[in-house]
């Protein structure tokens, strides 16, 4: 699950980032239409209205979010030394201490943009004390317009970032408490079937019964601690597998053979814990078993570019002679469930026929490749 607590507040350089991919193009629009507006209103250049309406924009946008920003970013830091919890929005300094800024951004913002356009242009503009000026009233006129309606706009922005994040948390957090719930339920899933085939071998073998016990006491071992982790290397998985074929050898003797194959540097991808050992195990009960001479099971790993693929092949009865019973769709349900919980439309199962001439079944996991 993902924690959370008071510590976990964005950096300012986080804030100031997302504030500015946010607003970067919303400024530059408003701005250049701006200087379009000066340029037909009052004439002049487009450049030199482009220089000034830049400087002042900048200049109003620094003095009033630029400080909020730096305001809440220190007020989250004070919470945090506190142990106090976080601001439920993510910003501390709402509307009524955005005003002030407001108005000191509206007050300083020209004259500063107005100073740093005449040092980039090396032009003298007219003081914005002249009110008598039609270009001072314009100008201050744009100004306070411009600051209402960009402060609306990326304070409404900023908000709906602060939504889709949380609306995101809480979609992680959902699907994370399904998976735990589906594995809840696989593993009593698998421990069921196989004391149904340690009953049956107790009533006609008794000694390989008490072999296949202990067998599956450290299988159990293995596979319970490996269910309390969300991922583990494939490594491990093909070692839970290896331990449940074990098992399921002692039962069926010369009827099951098995190949597992794992590339050395494919050991230590990363993968949902149990994740074969549903396939493994329809591969037994529904396409080895019923064939009265047995076959062999394959379970072979490879990666395909940027994805891990996933193959257990039987040579049984194959799909359509296969037992449809429930437990078959239980568990290809779970697992295309997890898959679809972690990885959603990146990560697959199907299940076809051999088409050669040994039959049996292909069931193939496709999922991203990620180191662990």
């Amino acid at each position: 699950m993902l924690k959370t607590d008071c510590t976990n507040t964005p950096s300012l350089a986080a804030a100031v980032g997302a504030q500015l991919r946010r607003s970067v193009v919303y400024m530059v629009l408003l701005c250049t239409a701006i200087a379009l507006f000066l340029t037909v209103l009052v004439g002049g250049g487009l450049l030199s209205h482009l220089i000034y309406s830049f400087a002042i924009g900048l200049c109003c946008w620094l003095l009033t979010n630029g400080l909020r920003l730096l305001g809440n970013e220190l007020i989250h830091r004070w919470r945090a030394k506190r142990h106090l919890p976080p601001i439920a929005n993510g910003h501390p300094i709402g509307w009524k201490g955005t005003l002030p800024l407001l108005l000191l951004g509206m007050l300083l913002g020209p004259s500063m943009g107005l100073t740093i356009g005449d040092w980039l242009t090396g032009e003298r503009s007219t003081s914005l004390l002249q009110w008598n000026s039609s270009t001072v009233r314009v100008t201050l006129a744009l100004t306070v317009l411009a600051s209402i309606v960009s402060l609306f706009v990326l304070t409404l922005l900023e908000h709906l970032a602060v939504a889709k994040a949380n609306v995101e948390l809480a979609q992680r957090q959902a699907a994370e408490n399904q998976l735990k719930l589906l594995e809840s339920q696989l593993e009593p899933h698998m421990l069921f079937n196989t004391l149904a085939n340690l009953r049956v071998l107790i009533g006609t073998d008794p000694q390989r019964a008490q072999a296949m016990l202990d067998k599956l006491i450290s299988f159990l071992r293995g596979t319970l601690g490996a269910s309390r982790t969300s991922a583990h290397p494939l490594g491990t998985e093909f070692e839970r597998v290896a331990d449940y074929l074990a098992l399921m050898a002692m039962r069926m003797g010369a009827r099951l053979q098995v190949e597992l194959v794992l590339p050395a540097e494919l050991r230590g991808a990363a993968m949902p814990p149990l994740l074969l050992q549903p396939l493994v195990e329809n591969s037994i009960r529904h396409g080895l078993e019923p064939k009265v001479a047995g076959g062999r099971i394959e379970v072979h790993a490879r990666r395909d570019g940027p994805q891990l693929v996933l193959t257990v092949r039987d040579t049984g009865v194959g799909l359509h002679n296969a037992h449809n019973t429930q437990g078959t769709n239980f568990g290809l349900d779970h697992v295309r469930s997890r898959l679809a919980t972690l990885h959603g439309t990146a990560a697959s199962l199907s299940l076809q026929d051999a088409g050669d001439a040994e039959g049996g079944t292909v069931a193939c996991i496709t999922l991203p490749y990620v180191e662990s």
